[in-house]
Formats: structure tokens, sequence, C-alpha cells
């Protein structure tokens, strides 16, 4: 089987790579095996020290791997290179706190006796990582999870196998030894029998609801630690004190950068009805802005969508909420291929698939609530609970509503975002577990008691 990736803008064919045949799917976890003796061995500092060279590697060259994720999946070369230079940062951030992280953590006991728990690796990790952000998608697991002594088994998206193999050299020009991380160039069909292998320990997924569900039910069989990232419907909820014209502005932003694809992106925009009409004239304002074309161009501020199939997608989605009652702001969907303008829809009520799916997509959602009750009710009737925003001048009522939003985070005036810094994951259809922060970090470790008597 041969893959080949393609210029989402274009259509045009840019490299093929031949998938791995299954004595050389073999050969990897055999190699991951050794290698994981090998690097887990190393004192903490040293793997410190090869992170921290990749993290200087990643951004002295963030421009050039930027330019191949804009090739590849059709972000803008801005967004490109900020996502490699999210991943250098965070090397640094975690180089900066993985002894704090992962240090002894004694426990009282009595005069007689001591115990501590110890936070120790698992072994070879398989990531089935996509093509959204398909560097930091990666590195936010790659990154704490060999510095805790993991090694790595990248099965990334198909259509970004060049950025899969750009990510594995980055590891080897650094220095890292043979096995400690390595890309599969697999479609799906070898994922169960890796996690029947023994030797593989854990999984981590980020996609759909219907892949972890997947993944989940091998995992479980195989008796072996997964972490789901399954995307979500995110919710920007304005309430009638807020900000209007930073809630706005920014609603756009979160809604349509890296062409609405984006897990954590601002999907519904929960609005209360007083300030509705203000906030939509805002939003359209600022979709206005948007230019959409060429992700090469420096005037562009939107590329394409990946692939054909995801923009038929949101085509269906968008047909779907119209027939249902929606009503477009935008006008008919103007669509190009992958090229998508962006769309607002109005009047979205549960039932549409515009409020009930996730639409990964330039398409934004209206939605009138009556009050700030109405507005968390509206909220809490996804299947998803990954992120949401929450926009008012009174803090205390951010903190209490907060509180009751059904998600993995809230962010109270400010643009949903992950950071190596805070935990991120979801719950509901939105997965379990958590990459990022010291949390993160310890998914794939073993918690280990060690007691000593006398």
């Amino acid at each position: 089987m041969t893959f080949q990736s393609i210029n989402p803008y274009n259509q045009q064919p840019l490299a093929s790579y031949r998938a791995d045949s299954d004595a050389a799917i073999t050969r990897k976890i055999k190699l991951a095996d050794r290698a994981f003796t090998t690097w887990s061995g190393l004192a903490l500092a040293e793997r410190v020290v090869y992170l921290r060279r990749v993290g200087d590697y990643l951004a002295t060259h963030k421009e050039s791997l930027g330019d191949l994720i804009t090739a590849e999946m059709g972000k803008t070369r801005n967004e490109g290179a900020a996502e490699v230079d999210k991943c250098a940062t965070s090397c640094t951030f975690y180089a900066d706190h993985a002894e704090a992280f992962l240090a002894d953590q004694p426990i009282d006991i009595d005069n007689n006796n001591r115990a501590f728990i110890t936070y120790q690796p698992l072994g070879p990790v398989l990531a089935i990582m996509p093509w959204n952000f398909p560097f930091w998608q990666v590195f936010r697991f790659a990154i704490p999870g060999l510095l805790a002594g993991n090694v790595g088994l990248l099965k990334h998206a198909p259509n970004v196998f060049g950025c899969a193999v750009a990510i594995e050299e980055v590891f080897k020009h650094c220095g890292l030894p043979d096995g400690v991380f390595q890309s599969l160039l697999i479609d799906v069909a070898p994922v169960e029998r890796i996690l029947q292998d023994k030797r593989v320990r854990a999984v981590t997924l980020t996609g759909s609801g219907r892949a972890g569900s997947s993944v989940a039910s091998l995992a479980g069989r195989a008796i072996k630690k997964s972490v789901l990232e399954l995307g979500g419907s995110d919710a920007l909820i304005v309430l009638a004190d807020a900000d209007l014209e930073r809630a706005a502005e920014t609603a756009v932003k979160s809604r349509m950068q890296n062409a609405g694809q984006s897990c954590i992106a601002a999907k519904r925009f929960i609005v209360e009805k007083s300030v509705k009409k203000q906030f939509t004239e805002l939003v359209l304002h600022h979709i206005r802005q948007i230019q959409q074309g060429d992700p090469t161009n420096e005037a562009t501020t939107m590329g394409p969508m990946a692939r054909p199939d995801l923009a038929d997608a949101i085509e269906r989605q968008f047909q779907a909420s119209v027939q249902q009652g929606a009503k477009s702001l935008t006008g008919s969907m103007a669509r190009n291929g992958c090229n998508v303008q962006p769309i607002l829809l109005d009047r979205v009520k549960p039932g549409m698939a515009a409020f009930d799916e996730e639409t990964f997509g330039p398409m934004a959602a209206l939605i009138e609530a009556n009050d700030e009750a109405d507005a968390i009710r509206l909220t809490n009737l996804s299947d998803f609970g990954l992120g949401s925003a929450l926009w008012t001048q009174d803090l205390d009522k951010a903190d209490r509503l907060a509180r009751q939003i059904q998600a993995g985070s809230v962010f109270v005036n400010g643009l949903m975002r992950s950071d190596a810094r805070v935990p991120f994951g979801g719950i509901k259809n939105s997965g379990f577990g958590r990459e990022l922060s010291e949390i993160g970090m310890k998914e794939f470790v073993n918690v280990k008691t060690v007691w000593i008597d006398g």
C-alpha cells in the first residue's frame, strides 16, 4: 500500500509513502522495546538534556517545519510556524519542571515505618494522532512521555505522513537513541495487532468518537492504559454584561483559526437574548475581515480545509442545519474544493446538526439563551464536554457558573486553548484522561508505592 500526501489548497501531490510491512512493524516494536531499557535507565537529568536540544532545534527551524505543515494540511504559514514554536516552548517548560513533577513523594506513616510514591515509566506507548495540528498533537504527548522514560510509537494520519517522518528525524537529529521515537507509516488495520503486542504498554489517541471507542475497546481487552481526546462542540457563552467587542473578536478567532479544524474551537455561540443582535453584528464584522485562500500568501488569514471529505462533511452539516430551520447569515455555502468560506448560522437549536454534532470546519452557530441559567442549560445539553468559554465582567458570577459547566476546561473572558501548564482533556463523549501539565505527565507512569518497615 502507498499513501500520498496532497496539497489541500490546489490538490497537487506532494510525496508518496510506502506503508510499513508487517515485518517492518515487528522490527520497530522490537527496537522500541530495546530502546526503552536504555532510555528509562538514563538519569532524568540526561533525558532533560536531550529534550532541551529538541526544543532548541524546533525553535530554530520553526519556519521550515511550519511550511511542511502548511503544504500538507493547509494552515497558513503563520499558523504553521506558531504551532512548531509552541512545541519548542513546551519542551522548555517540561525540561524546567520534570524533576519536580516526577520527584518521589514521601508519605507520613509513623515513627517506625516510612513510605513513598515513585513514578516510573511504563514502556512503549502507541500514539494515534490526527492531522489538524500535526506537530503539536504529537509533541504534547511525546515531550512529557519521553521525559518520564517512556518511548513512543507514532501512528499519524496518512495525509500528514511527511510531518510524521519529519518529527522522527527531529528526534534522531537531536541525538536520542535509536528507537526512542519512531513513526509507523500504517493505516488503521495494524493497530489491533500492535495493541495486542505485550511489549506495547499503553495507547493515547486524539480523534473521532468512533475511533476512540474502537481503540478504548482494544486497549480494554488487552488491559492497557488509554487516554482519549475525542473532540467537542465547545460553547462560547456571552452574558448580557460581557465586553461584547472583545467577546466577538475572540469568538471569531477561536472558531475560524486553522480553518475551523480544532477540537477546542468555540463552535456554539450561546448568547443572552438582550445582547444577541449587537453581538451578531460584531461577529459578522470580524468574519468579513477573514481572507480565505492560498495559505502561503502572507495576506491570507484562513487556509483551506485539509481534505475534500472534510469539506464534504461540513457542507452536509450546513445543508442539514438549514433544512432543520437554521438561517445562514453569510449566504449560501461558498466552496471551491477544500476552500470553504466562513459561515455563520443563526437560529440554531438542539436537534440540529450544528448544535448536536462536532462541526469541524469554518462554521459557527448562534444560539439564543433567555438568561444565564438557560445559557448553562444549553451548554450542558451537548454530548461533548471538552472546553468552553464564558464571557462576563462579573468575576464572582464567572466563578459560580464555571463550576456548573460540564467540560474539561472553562476559559473566562479569553480564548480557549491548550497550554503545557494546565491539564487538557474532556468528559462525556470528549474522552477521558488528561494531557499536559503534571497530571498529563503522570498518565503514563507506574504510580508505585514503596513501604519500608522499621
